[in-house]
């Protein structure tokens, strides 16, 4: 499975390592995915979810239904 935060969208970005000499080789940031299962009351089910920290916390902040509404409308199956 690729490392996308199934709410967010963050994926891995590239930047440079730079050492003490001041030697650039190129690597990798990934996002901070966690995977984590929620209780979907309204429909009775578990679901999971592959997520970063910030979608982890916008759930907590606009609830869990508002978030799987949005998914849906833009086309993910959950």
């Amino acid at each position: 499975m690729a490392r996308v935060c199934q709410v967010t969208g963050k994926r891995p970005i590239t930047g440079n390592k730079v050492s003490h000499s001041n030697i650039k080789t190129k690597r990798r940031f990934l996002p901070n995915l966690q995977t984590k299962r929620f209780f979907l009351a309204e429909e009775d089910r578990w679901i999971t979810l592959k997520l970063s920290s910030e979608a982890i916390r916008t759930i907590n902040k606009n609830g869990l239904m508002s978030v799987v509404k949005e998914l849906r409308a833009s086309g993910v199956s959950i």
